[in-house]
């Protein structure tokens, strides 16, 4: 193991981090006039003067060594970079809010950092701005990955790079063009300060003010879900803002790999990607399906309003940003179960949303079918097709023994839940799992769209923020920090 390298990039975590803080902390002084802001303004400060100093004592241990880097080595610093990150963001929320418990501080910073949107806290409005601003830069950082942050302006990484890329992302870095990773992660770091600059302009054109349109631009784009607004998006009841943060959901959970070719005219490889044809066929249906249901049993008062309710709905959760604008725990059963199943598919491979991905579920499916046909004609032979090229043996095993692993954490962690809070119901028990691995935020019953995680007791509190960090980081970089052979020195 190669612990020099390890310190140094975790101190370049939590450099960004500190960078972060500063931010928070020059929007709290331009709100200085606000006697809440006046408590937040040492917040900051002492959890800003924190951060560098734990960033210049893990860059000074990592001072020495060599630059070598392998798969243990990025494992590693992924899943102890965000362990990091998140302990770290909880600061502000545990110096600033007061009575604020370290399990509510923990739970919230994870769940930004994670892009998850669960949220422990109320009556937000009363909240200090520059805090709320931290809770919203939190997921904006958290959306693109952390790790994918510093690799596209460590140079010195070569290979490292594009292991740490393949390791933090769903997507790999052969699907990106450049012979050069940090490179290709530069062009999506482009793209995703293109999406989120347009984003903002257009949040302000819809009538937010521009501190509102930052902060929701920041986890739109980012999928995270987080609002200055205790009732989410639908507090501005702005209907054309509802239809603009669709559209940028819908980007948010779409490769961005996928986006690059849209943009330098690769239409061949556009349409080629099977992913982004299914992710956008299910939003599409079920959409038309749920507005459909809104509808008819008069949930709404116009068909445009229903169309409007049952999109954005269906693209917040199949994202996993986690926004509301009505309360869906209210609707009928039939659209519950709709619901729930889109969480757990989520959005595609290479994007900021969480779920499963589209693209497991696709690859699932196929083998599926071809194992019911061996069923009776033994000797049959099919290629699976992924992007026009068939999927070897190797990936489709590893599709599978993924969702298998992630069957069994969500299992484990159900019974947990369920033992902890013997009062907790079963749908709530279930939607509360769902939310928090496949990082979309709120769910049903007890943690519904109206309610908070606030009642839940702190040691669940602890679970959660661990099961939000495993499926932000499809569990391998957390789950490998408990194998001692990790820890060995050889490589």
């Amino acid at each position: 193991m190669n612990y020099p390298i390890i310190f140094r990039l975790l101190g370049m975590i939590l450099l960004i981090e500190a960078i972060a803080f500063l931010v928070s902390l020059g929007v709290g002084y331009s709100y200085r006039s606000s006697s809440a802001e006046q408590s937040a303004l040492a917040g900051f400060s002492m959890s800003t003067v924190i951060a560098f100093a734990m960033s210049i004592a893990f860059t000074y241990l990592g001072r020495q060594g060599d630059l070598k880097m392998f798969r243990k080595e990025a494992l590693s610093v992924i899943g102890l970079g965000w362990i990091l990150a998140s302990l770290i963001g909880a600061l502000p929320y545990f110096l600033i809010i007061p009575g604020c418990s370290l399990a509510d501080a923990i739970f919230e910073s994870t769940s930004g950092i994670t892009t998850t949107g669960a949220s422990v806290f109320t009556n937000l409005e009363q909240f200090p701005r520059s805090l709320l601003f931290w809770r919203s830069i939190s997921q904006w950082i958290g959306g693109l990955g952390i790790v994918v942050f510093f690799v596209a302006i460590l140079s010195f990484l070569g290979v490292g790079a594009k292991i740490l890329y393949s390791s933090e992302s769903s997507a790999h870095s052969t699907d990106l063009d450049s012979g050069r990773v940090q490179t290709g992660v530069l062009q999506i770091m482009g793209l995703y300060l293109g999406l989120s600059v347009i984003c903002a302009i257009n949040y302000e054109l819809c009538g937010l003010d521009w501190y509102d349109a930052v902060c929701h631009m920041f986890t739109t784009v980012a999928t995270g879900g987080f609002s200055t607004q205790s009732a989410s998006i639908g507090a501005f009841q702005n209907p054309l803002l509802e239809w603009m943060v669709i559209l940028f959901m819908v980007l948010g959970g779409t490769s961005f790999i996928v986006m690059l070719h849209f943009l330098r005219g690769n239409w061949k490889t556009v349409l080629e990607s099977t992913e982004t044809g299914v992710f956008f066929l299910i939003l599409v249906v079920v959409s038309l399906v749920k507005s459909w249901h809104l509808i008819v049993f008069a949930e709404s008062e116009s068909w445009l309003e229903g169309l409007r309710l049952g999109a954005f709905q269906v693209v917040s959760l199949s994202t996993g940003t986690g926004y509301s604008t009505a309360d869906f725990d209210a609707w009928a059963p039939f659209t519950h179960s709709i619901l729930l199943i889109l969480m757990m598919i989520g959005g595609s491979s290479g994007s900021t949303s969480g779920g499963l991905k589209v693209i497991r579920i696709v690859v699932a499916v196929k083998v599926s079918l071809i194992n019911i046909e061996k069923a009776f004609r033994t000797r049959v032979v099919r290629s699976i097709k992924i992007n026009g090229r068939n999927l070897d043996r190797s990936a489709q095993e590893s599709i599978i023994s993924y969702l298998v692993l992630a069957g069994l954490v969500a299992c484990v962690s159900f019974i947990l839940v369920v033992f902890f809070e013997p009062m907790l119901s079963v749908k709530g028990a279930v939607s509360t799992i769902l939310a928090c691995l496949f990082n979309v935020g709120p769910g049903f019953q007890e943690i519904g769209p109206t309610n908070t995680y606030a009642f839940f007791q702190d040691y669940t509190k602890y679970t959660l923020s661990l099961l939000m960090i495993m499926g932000r980081l499809e569990l391998f970089a957390i789950l490998v920090l408990f194998s001692p052979s990790l820890w060995k020195r050889f490589s």
